[in-house]
């Protein structure tokens, strides 16, 4: 389903990675487009049928310059209410849907133990990933390109539970957030393995609209510690369940991207996918 879909991703991931290192030069184009092996017209094509905009506005879009936009829009007239709302209409997917349901600290100390997970592999717009589920909601989902290496970082994250490969409806609601038939995103539900502060910083980041960018410092005023900058990015890093809970919006305050766990390169093709999701429907 997702074939075609990722096939333009490893090629937009290139060109894009193409456009970091030559930044300044602002590269055409006709050099995009050699550099993937495409000739101008139909890279431009599939570009616009992957991201739905042209690579030119896309690559405003992954610039620092529009990083900083952003920033300086949301400090400028991001309220509570709009952090609380976020955007209206059926492009507002900032994620509120999603419930937090923290393990208990007899689940959390012991490793999982008497956990039954349920994981399956599936493929999405930005490459291949597991995803995992217990009774009560998505534990974990990574973006991996070996089923192998995937299974083994999942088992290190509940090293005493019971897994079983299989398919369930969690995870089928869960990866409906590729596709823009959004109905089944209500049922979506977390089951998480974390510290009081950690599961709190990862609440407030199911807060931020898509399509708009926040920082660590403002993610730690947020949850009442506005000092807490550092341990902040330290809870974003161990985030179990990527896009989900969307750690690739949290950038640094200077408007580079910066890190992500799974991939610079993919946390810039994921922003700039999202900007162009919200730009189709203005």
């Amino acid at each position: 389903m997702y074939e075609q879909e990722q096939l333009n991703y490893n090629r937009i991931a290139e060109a894009i990675e193409y456009i970091k290192t030559n930044f300044k030069e602002q590269p055409s184009l006709e050099a995009l487009a050699a550099k993937v092996h495409l000739s101008p017209f139909h890279f431009q094509r599939l570009f616009t049928e992957w991201a739905g905009t042209t690579p030119k506005k896309f690559l405003q879009y992954i610039s620092i310059e529009h990083a900083k936009h952003l920033l300086s829009q949301q400090h400028a007239s991001l309220s509570d209410a709009a952090f609380e709302t976020g955007l209206s209409g059926t492009s507002r997917l900032h994620d509120l849907f999603i419930n937090i349901e923290g393990m208990t600290p007899a689940e959390y100390k012991n490793g999982g133990k008497n956990l039954q997970i349920n994981f399956s592999y599936a493929e999405s717009p930005f490459g291949n990933l597991i995803v995992a589920s217990t009774s009560k909601g998505i534990c974990y989902m990574a973006f991996e390109e070996d089923e192998i290496s995937a299974l083994t970082q999942l088992k290190k994250h509940f090293m005493n539970a019971q897994f079983q490969q299989k398919l369930d409806l969690i995870q089928q609601h869960a990866l409906f957030i590729f596709q823009n038939d959004w109905s089944k995103l209500g049922q979506i539900k977390l089951h998480l393995k974390g510290t009081s502060f950690q599961l709190k910083v990862w609440e407030t980041l199911l807060k931020i609209p898509m399509g708009q960018l926040s920082t660590y410092g403002y993610i730690a005023s947020k949850i009442g510690n506005a000092n807490a900058s550092r341990a902040v990015g330290t809870a974003i890093g161990n985030n179990p369940v990527a896009f989900l809970i969307p750690c690739h919006r949290v950038i640094q305050s200077s408007g580079n991207f910066g890190g992500y766990m799974w991939g610079n390169t993919r946390k810039t093709a994921i922003i700039g996918w999202e900007a162009a999701k919200i730009n189709l429907t203005d």
